[in-house]
């Protein structure tokens, strides 16, 4: 099971999003639930890399980290605050469809 958890800040912007471990739906190589949940994670990366100017990231096998900084300037928050919540909207999805096999943890911290 693939667990991602959401940590907000009071105000409810995300601070920091912590994904760990394998879907099991399918054999390695071959799982649309890890490839749907690594599109989504990667492609926010790469947003907050080309779009904010952060490279917030850190990955290695089965694990992804992405922690925005605490003293980005507003206009930059902003546009970050939208990439990580519309990846949290696109893992809620996967996890509607496919629940048995990504658990997402949303609080506030």
């Amino acid at each position: 099971m693939i667990k991602v958890r959401v940590e907000r800040e009071k105000d409810r912007f995300i601070r920091k999003l912590t994904l760990s471990g394998h879907a099991g739906y399918a054999p390695y190589g071959s799982d649309i639930v890890c490839a749907a949940v690594s599109a989504i994670a990667y492609t926010a990366a790469g947003g907050l890399e080309n779009l904010v100017g952060i490279k917030a990231y850190q990955d290695r096998e089965g694990h992804m980290t992405i922690t925005l900084p605490a003293d980005l300037p507003l206009e930059r928050k902003n546009t970050a605050s939208i990439i990580m919540e519309t990846a949290v909207i696109g893992l809620k999805q996967i996890q509607y469809k496919y629940g048995e096999y990504l658990k997402i943890i949303d609080e506030e911290v």
